[in-house]
């Protein structure tokens, strides 16, 4: 692989920013610039050169390979955060022959260098654009290799079942039997168990990766505008008297004690009385049915029974206008109420994140699915035939961790990378 090179700190002036060089010779590159750099890991604050002149006084490290981010050669050079700094270094650089990095490229060599899996990659992915704790911490785990420490655990089940099965195959004339030993059975039903755990927390997790959703429904100049702006703190959606000012859905994304959600302020739910507003009501209801929660909002604390799902939350507004009412009540003129109602929503939206899974993405979902579906029906199958479906299974959560098979996913998981990472 030839030599590569990215900012790895955000583009723009700064206290410091970082470049990064990896690949064969990285080493040798720094010693052009700045003089020797004897011992690997050690820091060097050094003059950066090019021929007589001075770029800039920076912190060199270097990284031998096998015991790098990337498993290369890896030179970080950090300089003073002046974008010329950057800029004319980057421009010595590919003087001397070198590329700058693609977006995710040193995460890629690092998985071809056999220093992360597939799942440590899409886990890394996650964590570089978590907004929120709980989507930190999901990242995080994955990141740090708990699922391929997973994955590892199950293929030891299937190593000891194929194992037993072999044994009844190849070795039923030296005295052990021919039929299937009872023991794989219990050690591919643990298996397909641990992986129903996984399956089954799948879409919890799907959900702390990707944010709820949240409607504020109910009819028109019930306060749904004016509650996503209390909420938001500042002007998201025109507030008018005039009933049906909202057309389209109006989304704000927040972060909600650590959860990601999705506000939707929809159109006021009536007859319409045009065709955009039909429209828009038609889109209003319909976003709001695939929502994963919808907050029934009137001044009267009523529901609409066409679009009610069990967990839905019923609020009465304009708290400040009328005699206090029981359950959740809210003002947007005053605040009363507010802190409550996000207490609420919050507890409701934790109850659906229970029995998350490490599992995040369809591609990890789909891999399990697949080794899932390989063992069912083995009873009634010979020896043969159930050594096949193990090593089918073992096959299913190679890919899972991207030790086979891996190219087609490549692409798509590292189009979300940064340049320098």
């Amino acid at each position: 692989m030839n030599l590569i090179f990215a900012e790895a700190t955000p583009s723009g002036r700064g206290g410091v920013s970082v470049i990064r060089i990896s690949g064969e010779g990285a080493r040798a590159t720094a010693e052009r610039l700045a003089g020797p750099l004897a011992k690997p890991r050690h820091a060097y604050l050094r003059e950066i050169r090019d021929g007589i002149e001075i770029l800039d006084r920076a912190l060199i490290m270097w990284f031998e390979a096998g015991r790098s981010f990337t498993g290369e050669e890896v030179v970080e050079i950090h300089l003073h955060g002046a974008p010329v700094i950057v800029r004319r270094l980057s421009q010595l650089l590919t003087s001397q022959g070198l590329r700058l990095a693609e977006a995710g490229e040193f995460t890629r060599r690092a998985f071809l260098n056999g220093k992360m899996d597939l799942s440590e990659v899409e886990g890394l992915g996650d964590l570089l654009v978590a907004e929120t704790e709980s989507q930190r911490l999901v990242a995080l785990r994955m990141s740090n290799g708990e699922l391929a420490r997973k994955a590892d655990m199950w293929r030891s089940l299937l190593i000891r079942a194929g194992a037993l099965v072999e044994s009844s195959i190849d070795f039923a004339d030296e005295e052990v039997p021919e039929d299937v030993p009872p023991e794989v059975f219990g050690l591919l039903e643990t298996f397909k168990q641990e992986l129903d755990i996984q399956i089954s927390g799948y879409a919890a997790a799907e959900r702390i990766r990707n944010g709820f959703e949240v409607a504020i429904i109910g009819p028109p100049n019930a306060g749904k505008s004016s509650l996503l702006n209390r909420i938001a703190r500042r002007q998201v959606a025109l507030v008018s008297d005039v009933a049906g000012t909202t057309r389209d859905i109006i989304e704000l994304r927040l972060d909600l004690r650590g959860l990601a959600v999705t506000l939707l302020d929809t159109a006021g739910l009536r007859e319409a009385k045009d065709s955009i507003e039909v429209l828009g009501i038609d889109r209003a209801r319909e976003r709001a049915a695939a929502a994963d929660l919808r907050l029934h909002l009137s001044p009267e604390g009523a529901r609409d029974d066409s679009l009610w799902q069990p967990g839905d939350l019923i609020v009465a507004s304009k708290s400040d206008l009328s005699s206090p009412k029981t359950g959740l009540a809210v003002s947007t003129v005053t605040g009363e109420g507010l802190d409550l109602l996000l207490d609420t929503l919050h507890g409701s939206l934790i109850q659906k994140t229970a029995g998350a899974a490490l599992v995040s993405h369809e591609r990890q979902l789909n891999a399990l699915l697949e080794a899932k579906a390989a063992l069912s029906n083995l009873q009634s199958i010979s020896p043969e035939l159930i050594a096949e479906a193990i090593r089918q299974a073992a096959v299913s959560l190679d890919r899972l961790l991207g030790r086979i098979a891996a190219e087609e996913y490549l692409d798509v998981i590292f189009a979300s990378f940064c340049i320098g990472k």
